[in-house]
């Protein structure tokens, strides 16, 4: 069942999402050839600490951390540890925060170091898919309508989308109904209208190769079934009349997405 939000709501989740945002710019700015990604967890476990606030991730389902770090071929969900990055990769890091029981979760995909022209735009056409996805997300129009503009725009790139994770609603549950594919819905499949009081969490996966996935023996690092590259990018939003405002954005950036 989707639920709408109050604005009394959404402001809680706009809390988590400062969090959620103060996370990923402590672990961006740690994020160097030779740091481990167990370090990267601690970073952001201390941000959630010190601002009272809780893990969407460490115990869901029995995940071990409190963020996830997916390097290279990684797409989603896997486990920091003892891996150190190196010069030439790049660590998707994926943050949720829980403020009084309002969920907020966000995502960026970084270079370490320096990279290949290709993991850069890997890199930029994957944070472009996140926009733009924001941008359908209109009172009136339709879920569909986000994976379609994320879908044309990655394919037009050479570029391929994951079909097997998509985004998701968010609030009281990190995952909520609706789904929210990055690419267009096929005949009969539910693409529900996009309402005001609507909170989203819009997250592209974009792979080099092809789309099709596996997971690894840990039962939670997900990678690319051709070993290719994979790059990640996620904000939650809630819609509104006005248009959709990104909860997850820096302080400064809270605003009515373009």
């Amino acid at each position: 069942m989707i639920t709408l939000k109050t604005p009394q709501q959404t402001a809680k989740m706009r809390e988590a999402g400062l969090i959620v945002a103060a996370m990923l710019a402590a672990t961006r700015a740690a994020v160097r050839p030779g740091i481990t990604t167990a370090e990267l967890d601690r970073i952001a476990a201390e941000i959630l600490r010190k601002a009272g606030a809780t893990s969407s991730f460490l115990g869901y389902h029995g995940y071990p951390a409190t963020i996830c770090t997916s390097v290279n071929d990684e797409i989603v969900h896997g486990i920091p540890g003892k891996r150190r990055l190196k010069d030439g990769d790049i660590v998707g890091i994926d943050a949720g925060a829980i403020v009084d029981g309002w969920h907020a979760d966000a995502a960026i995909t970084l270079p370490v170091g320096t990279v290949s022209p290709e993991a850069e735009r890997l890199i930029r056409v994957t944070e472009e898919a996140l926009r733009i996805g924001i941008a359908k997300a209109r009172v009136g129009d339709r879920i569909g309508d986000i994976g379609a503009a994320i879908q044309e725009l990655v394919e037009g790139q050479g570029y391929s989308v994951v079909r097997n994770y998509v985004g998701h609603g968010i609030g009281r549950a990190m995952h909520e109904e609706p789904q929210v594919p990055n690419y267009r819905p096929a005949r009969g499949q539910a693409n529900p209208p996009i309402s005001e009081g609507l909170c989203l969490a819009i997250e592209p996966m974009v792979n080099v190769g092809r789309p099709e996935t596996r997971t690894l023996g840990d039962q939670w690092t997900v990678v690319t079934a051709d070993k290719t590259l994979s790059a990640h990018f996620e904000h939650t939003l809630a819609c509104t009349a006005a248009g959709p405002v990104v909860l997850t954005a820096p302080k400064e950036g809270a605003a009515v997405a373009a």
